[in-house]
Formats: structure tokens, sequence, C-alpha cells
């Protein structure tokens, strides 16, 4: 008898996992049936709005749906997390958002998300490193006269970065120890007003990404010396890397994705993803990702996306707490 009940109990097991697959793959084969919404953990007129307007046009067509850029910024970018964790698990609120929202923010502030269950990146959509820069009046025209001149004036060198305990102040750090110095920390609440007091000459460097610091690199406002990348970028050819410069670990590649909440149907998820990697595809997307300073995404796959996250989480909190930061 109890051989019969567990033969039993087994087969409804596994009609209901048929079932539930088969009513996956009717819910992919439906959508979308409606417009489909991107949220941006960012405001408008930021590299995150400028990415998700192209990739939203570009994804209209395989989908056959009207795709929405809407804006849910601040609290470096956990708004933007908890309207799609808020939001119907359907298939129709995705989230486009810097990898540093589960490998960064969860350390330097305290979250309402556990950044490896609650937030699942779907796609890479863009690979960028961050670059080195100064004001134009510094006396040091290269890296290593620049390591020479702080090292000339200790205690007298700061980098400004664009949020405290974000990869953009512990790059500093980085940068310290392997070249020796002790240029200080001066934190901004984001990139435009950080970079505004380098140019004025309050903080005289800055690691920055490049698609807010690119206009100024070209029209001379702002010294480029390295970029953190393992290659140069194709828009600053004549910027060396770190690695070229005799600092090889200072090559971390972090990239814009797209997320899903957990528990969207697999299929849509799926579909979702071959659409807007057939969208990276498009030349002139590909063409706009590069003058905006950055590289079209790799097909990485969900797994190799969740463990390079893994792996930068681990290595941005080893370098926090050798500065003993407290999440705020």
């Amino acid at each position: 008898m109890k051989r019969h009940t567990l033969n039993a109990c087994r087969c409804l097991a596994l009609a209901l996992g048929a079932l539930l697959l088969a009513t996956s793959a009717t819910h992919a084969a439906d959508w979308p049936t409606k417009p489909v919404r991107i949220l941006v953990g960012a405001p408008p007129g930021g590299t995150a709005d400028i990415l998700a307007r192209l990739l939203a046009y570009e994804l209209q067509r395989p989908l056959g749906q009207t795709v929405i850029v809407d804006y849910k910024s601040g609290a470096a970018g956990t708004i933007a997390v908890q309207g799609m964790l808020s939001a119907p698990r359907d298939g129709y609120t995705f989230l486009l958002i810097q990898k540093g929202i589960a490998s960064e923010v969860p350390l330097a502030i305290k979250v309402s998300y556990d950044p490896f269950k609650d937030i699942v990146p779907i796609a890479q959509l863009t690979r960028q490193g961050l670059i080195l820069v100064g004001n134009p009046t510094l006396p040091a025209k290269n890296l290593a006269e620049l390591v020479r001149y702080i090292k000339a004036n200790p205690g007298k060198i700061d980098y400004a970065n664009f949020g405290i305990g974000l990869r953009g102040q512990t790059i500093g750090v980085q940068f310290n120890r392997l070249a020796g110095l002790d240029a200080g920390a001066v934190s901004y609440k984001g990139s435009p007003p950080a970079l505004q007091d380098v140019m004025g000459g309050q903080v005289p460097l800055m690691f920055d990404g490049p698609a807010t610091s690119l206009p100024f690199i070209k029209s001379g406002k702002l010294r480029a010396y390295a970029v953190a990348f393992p290659q140069r970028i194709s828009a600053l050819p004549n910027v060396p890397t770190f690695t070229e410069l005799g600092y090889p670990d200072l090559n971390e590649v972090g990239w814009m994705g797209l997320w899903s909440a957990p528990g969207v149907p697999p299929a849509v998820i799926a579909r979702m993803r071959d659409a807007t990697l057939k969208a990276l595809q498009s030349p002139e997307l590909g063409r706009k990702i590069q003058d905006l300073g950055m590289e079209v995404g790799s097909p990485a796959t969900t797994d190799e996306l969740a463990r390079d996250i893994r792996e930068s989480y681990e290595r941005q909190g080893k370098l926090l707490r050798s500065i003993h930061f407290t999440p705020e």
C-alpha cells in the first residue's frame, strides 16, 4: 500500500511539473500582450537613461509591443529595485541598472533586498571601466608623473568619488596601496557634482565612469591618465590601461545589465534575454554605446553573470573591511 501511495505521489508531482512547464510555455507564447516597462534607477539624462531609451527602441520590433522607460531614481538605485520587486511577477517589469546594485550598494548602505536572491541578471548590456581623470592644470602629464607628484605632496592630494563605499572610492584605496600613495577621499552624491569640483580645482582627481567624464576629456576640461579596464576603450584610444602602466590588478570590469525579479516565468525570461541579445547586435546601438565610452556587453549566461557579481561583491567587501568601513 505504501509503495502504491509513493508511486501515486510521484505521478502527481510529475503531472504538476509538466503542467507548470506547459503553463510557462503558453504564457511565453502569448507574452507580451501589453507594454513592457523598464525601470531605470537613475534620473533622466544620465548613462542609464540613454541606454534604456536606445534599448527600448530596439526591443519594440521583436517584442511587438511598446517598451516604456520609467524613472525610479534615488537611494543609490534601491528605489528602482523595490519598484521591480513590488510589481507583479508576470514579465512586464524589468530593471536596467549597474551591476553595483548587487556587488557594491548592499555593502555601502543597508538594503531591504538580498542581492543574490531578489534580483536576477538577465543580460549584460554594456561593459566599462573607470577612468582616472584630473584637473588639466595639474603639472603631471601622465600616470608616472602623477604618482611622483602625489608622493611629493604627502597629505595634500585627494580623489573625488561618486558615493561613499562604492567602487569609485575603493579603487582609489587600491591604487594608493599599489603605488605607495596617501591620497585621501572626498565623497559626493553622484558623478556630476564631483566632476564639477574636479574641473573647478577643489579636488584634483577622480575615478569616474566614461559616459560622464568623456565629454569633458574630449573638450580639454579633464585630463585622462589611465583606464581601469582589460583593454583600451575605443572612445579614448590614446589613453593607456593601468595594466599597460604596471598595475594589472586595476582592471575591474563594470557593466550595465537588464534584471528581473525572481518568479517570472522562465520562458518569458528566455524570450526577453534573446530579444535583448539580438538588440545588442544592432550596428547603430553598438555605435552609440561606443560613443558613450563603453563596449557592447558579452552574451554571458545568467549563471556567469551571477558568478561575476558574487566575485565582485567579495572583492569589494574585502577592500571595505580593510578600511574599517561601516554601512550607513
